[in-house]
C-alpha cells in the first residue's frame, strides 16, 4: 500500500510506545492516534497487551475505534484500575496541555494559580500516572506553547521530580524520548517530510539533539492493512493529523 499519511505514522509511533510492555493494561486516553496506535501494537507485534473498549470492558481482539467490544476478556471495574495503578500494571498515553525539557506537564490551568488566565482540567491522574506508571505523550499539534521552558502547574511530575518512567512524546512532527545522562528531552526521530530545525523551531526550550536523527519508520503493508481495514476504516485518525 502506498501514499501513507501522517496520522498514520503517528499512529505507528504510538503503538511502538507499548513494545515489550507484555501483559498490562494500555491506557490510551489522549484521543484517536494513541488510542489507534495501542490496539495496533496488541493487534500485530504486542499480542498479550490489555487494551479496552474505551469503558471497564478488556477485550478478547483489539476493537476498531468508536466500537465497544463484541467479545469480552475481562471486566476491569474502576477499583481494579486502580490496584493496576498502584502496581505499575499499566501505560498510560495522556495528552499535556504544556510539557516541559524534563516530562513535567500541566494540564490543570494556563497562568498563575492564584489567577489562572484559563481554567484546565485540574490534575486528575496525572500524579498517580507519573509517580506510579509508564507514562508517555501525545501532542496532536507540536509547538512551543505546548513544549514549553517551564509550565505554569506541575500536574504529571518528570523525571527531575521522581517519576516512574516518562518513556516518549509522539508529536504531529517528531518523536522524542529523555534518553539523555541527565534525562533532559531528547529528538529521537522526526516524520516524514519534517526537518530537524522544524522541530527545533516548534519547541520553546533546547532540545537534545544528536549528529544524525533518523526518520520515523513507516508503517509496513500489514499494519496499514489493519489500520485501514480493520481498527479504523472511518478514518478518524486523520480528524487529528490532517494530511
Amino acid at each position: 500500500m502506498s501514499d501513507v499519511t501522517r496520522a498514520e505514522v503517528c499512529a505507528v509511533a504510538c503503538a511502538e510506545l507499548f513494545r515489550g510492555d507484555g501483559e498490562i493494561v494500555a491506557a490510551a486516553v489522549a484521543g484517536f492516534v494513541p488510542m489507534l496506535g495501542s490496539r495496533l501494537a496488541r493487534a500485530t507485534f504486542e499480542p498479550d497487551l490489555l487494551t479496552t473498549d474505551g469503558g471497564p470492558t478488556l477485550s478478547a481482539e483489539p476493537v476498531p475505534l468508536g466500537r465497544t467490544a463484541e467479545v469480552a476478556e475481562g471486566w476491569l471495574p474502576f477499583r481494579d484500575h486502580l490496584w493496576l495503578v498502584l502496581n505499575a500494571r499499566r501505560h498510560v498515553v495522556m495528552g499535556p496541555s504544556q510539557i516541559d525539557r524534563y516530562g513535567n506537564t500541566n494540564i490543570s490551568c494556563i497562568g498563575d494559580w492564584e489567577r489562572p488566565a484559563r481554567q484546565l482540567l485540574g490534575s486528575r491522574g496525572g500524579p498517580g500516572n507519573t509517580l506510579l506508571n509508564p507514562t508517555s505523550y501525545w501532542v496532536p499539534k507540536h509547538s512551543a506553547r505546548v513544549f514549553t521552558d517551564k509550565v505554569d502547574f506541575v500536574s504529571g511530575v518528570g523525571w527531575d521530580r521522581g517519576a516512574h518512567e516518562i518513556r516518549a512524546v509522539v508529536s504531529n512532527l517528531a518523536v522524542l524520548d529523555f534518553d539523555t545522562p541527565d534525562h533532559r528531552m531528547r529528538l529521537r526521530s522526526v516524520h516524514p517530510g519534517v526537518t530537524v530545525d522544524d522541530v527545533v523551531a516548534a519547541t520553546g526550550f533546547e532540545l537534545a539533539v544528536p549528529g544524525d536523527v533518523p526518520q520515523t519508520r513507516l508503517p509496513d503493508d500489514e499494519e496499514l492493512r489493519v489500520m485501514r481495514e480493520v481498527l479504523d476504516p472511518k478514518g478518524l485518525r486523520e480528524r487529528e493529523v490532517p494530511a
